[in-house]
């Protein structure tokens, strides 16, 4: 009988430890989101939502590194094929920018689909190599397709109306327009992240030969993660792409595969607000060293940074953040 009790005890215990996160959690939301919505009435809009095109482009790919397991060195081929696409139409068919975005998207997934199927059942630096190999066909096709503008990229892409009555040229309205595409990417991570597919999805990252003997199609698993990754980045492309009215071959770049991951290590892989913090991060960093005396290294500052990240702070800065909260408040 006392066994019984003591049982009882501790799954109440569980459940108010499971809540109070959960509540906390909530809080640092509606923080957050109370931030954003006031933030284009203390800072310059279209830094803002550079911002919020790169952090949500580093929360998906923390969804293939931090809760996959995957180390993709070919994420810049989804953001400049959702992009171009995107700027592809508004410019040359005058289609309205959530057309365009909804393409791109669509562009990125199938694109992502076929990265995946070729790459998928490898592991580890082969994993990583062949998505940086595709990546760079894809880019090469992008250098020399009429289309893109090639060096000179996709210049003067118009903004059009959303909706086709809510006019983008308005840099309140289209920031707005960009936190909500953010929101509704940054709510699908977390939905599949919390799901039962990402249990999984943990699972295998944290053991695939195990989720494999447990009779999980390991391979579709990460298949299916791998697209939604793929597709959330064309849409921080299409989005990037309409805010900047410009698409360009920096996009599709090694270089930007590399900026991403450093995003999302500073941040803390593997937490959601990670990505987010380590955008932000990286980019005011970057705003801030290029307008100071420090311009010419800007590149040697973010290795520097990088590499302290991997040597002293290997969970991130969020994930720092939240071993020390365990730590001292239980």
């Amino acid at each position: 009988m006392a066994s019984t009790e003591i049982k009882k005890a501790r799954v109440s215990s569980a459940q108010k430890t499971q809540q109070a996160i959960k509540r906390r959690r909530v809080m640092i939301y509606v923080v957050l989101l109370a931030i954003a919505l006031v933030a284009p009435f203390l800072a310059y809009p279209v830094f803002l939502m550079k911002i919020l095109c790169f952090a949500l482009f580093a929360c998906a790919f923390n969804l293939v590194l931090g809760y996959t397991g995957l180390l993709s060195f070919g994420h810049a081929a989804f953001l400049a094929t959702g992009g171009y696409f995107t700027g592809y139409l508004l410019s040359q068919h005058a289609v309205t920018p959530e057309v365009g975005i909804l393409v791109g998207t669509l562009a990125a997934i199938i694109l992502g689909t076929f990265f995946g199927l070729l790459s998928i059942r490898r592991q580890g630096i082969y994993f990583a190599m062949i998505t940086l190999a595709l990546a760079q066909l894809v880019f090469f096709f992008y250098l020399q397709a009429d289309f893109t503008g090639g060096e000179d990229g996709m210049q003067g892409v118009p903004r059009g109306h959303l909706f086709g009555f809510i006019d983008l040229e308005n840099n309140l309205s289209m920031y707005y327009f960009v936190l909500a595409v953010f929101l509704i990417g940054f709510m699908l991570i977390q939905r599949t992240i919390h799901s039962p597919f990402g249990q999984v999805l943990k699972a295998i990252r944290e053991n695939e030969p195990r989720a494999t003997s447990l009779g999980y199609n390991v391979d579709a698993y990460k298949l299916v993660a791998f697209v939604i990754s793929a597709g959330l980045a064309g849409l921080a492309g299409s989005t990037k792409t309409v805010v900047f009215q410009l698409a360009s071959l920096n996009d599709a770049h090694w270089h930007m595969s590399g900026e991403v991951i450093l995003m999302t290590l500073v941040g803390g892989v593997g937490t959601l607000v990670g990505p987010i913090v380590g955008a932000t991060f990286v980019l005011t960093l970057t705003h801030q060293l290029a307008q100071s005396a420090l311009g010419d290294w800007v590149n040697v500052i973010l290795g520097l940074v990088f590499v302290a990240c991997v040597m002293a702070f290997r969970a991130g800065i969020v994930g720092e953040i939240q071993k020390f909260a365990k730590k001292n408040f239980k």
